[in-house]
This record gives structure tokens, C-alpha cells and sequence, in this order.
């Protein structure tokens, strides 16, 4: 009985660390995410020092805001997939749709505030090289996922 009972400590154990490992994972990985994306735009958008003190507080507080946006955006959606899943009444079914195409607006909102924000530190030639080297980051981060599949070595480039 005893050993039964170690036995099964043994395992609860291992499986309680197999499984909060994968969070590690994910967390740095999006630390590592988010210093690349730093890295990139700085070099990329070629600010001074004066203009990074102004613009890294705003585009933190930018990025807190379409985050949190987005999540409302993915909690709203995945109750209104519920919804339509279970085959709720017509009444739940509003209240799911208003809550995600509500929780969309607000991530719209957001995103059209963005622009003027940044207008308000930084030079509009530096805000248009910000809206590029995101878009060239997004990029360059699918082009990545694409060539490593994660679970064997990087595939080649695809022929084009």
C-alpha cells in the first residue's frame, strides 16, 4: 500500500510539472515576442533618445489597451460561438452578437485613436515609419512561422 501510494505522489508530481511548464513556454516566448518587436521598431523607426522617452510610455499603454480590447473581442466571440453551438434562444443570441460587434467597435476605436496619440510625441514621418515597421514585423513574424514548423528543423523558403 505504501508504495502504491508513493508511487502515485511520484506521478501527480511529474504530471503537475509537465504541466506548468508549457505556460513557461508561453511566457517567454511572448517576452521574447514583445523584445523583438521592440528591438525592430526602434531600429526600424530610427528614433532618438528624446523621442523614445515620449514615445515608449504611449505605445505600452497603446499595446495594454488593444490587448485588452482584443481579449474582450475573443471572450465575446467564443460566447457567442457558444450560443450559436447550443442553439440559444433568439434573446441570448442578440445579447451575444451586441457583445461581440461591441466589443469589435471598441477595438476599432482604439486602433483609429492610435494615430493621433502618436502625433501628439512623435513627428508624423516617424508615425508613418511606426505604422510600416509594424506591418513589416507582422510580416517578417508570419514569413518566420511559416519556414519553422516548430517540431522539426526550418523548412526552406517556398518557391515563388
Amino acid at each position: 500500500m505504501k508504495r502504491f501510494l508513493f508511487s502515485a505522489a511520484v506521478l501527480l508530481v511529474a504530471f503537475v510539472s509537465v504541466n506548468a511548464q508549457p505556460h513557461k513556454r508561453c511566457e517567454d516566448w511572448r517576452d521574447r515576442f514583445r523584445s523583438e518587436r521592440v528591438a525592430f521598431l526602434t531600429a526600424e523607426m530610427d528614433i532618438t533618445p528624446a523621442e523614445a522617452e515620449k514615445f515608449w510610455p504611449v505605445y505600452n499603454q497603446l499595446q495594454e489597451e488593444r490587448d485588452k480590447a482584443q481579449k474582450e473581442v475573443m471572450d465575446a466571440y467564443r460566447e457567442l460561438e457558444t450560443a450559436v453551438a447550443e442553439g440559444k434562444t433568439g434573446k441570448e443570441m442578440a445579447s451575444a452578437l451586441d457583445r461581440y460587434r461591441d466589443a469589435v467597435k471598441k477595438r476599432h476605436e482604439i486602433s483609429d485613436a492610435t494615430c493621433d496619440r502618436l502625433k501628439k510625441v512623435l513627428p508624423v514621418e516617424k508615425v508613418a515609419k511606426y505604422y510600416v515597421s509594424e506591418e513589416k514585423f507582422r510580416r517578417e513574424q508570419i514569413h518566420r512561422l511559416h519556414r519553422n514548423d516548430h517540431c522539426g528543423p526550418e523548412r526552406p523558403d517556398p518557391v515563388r
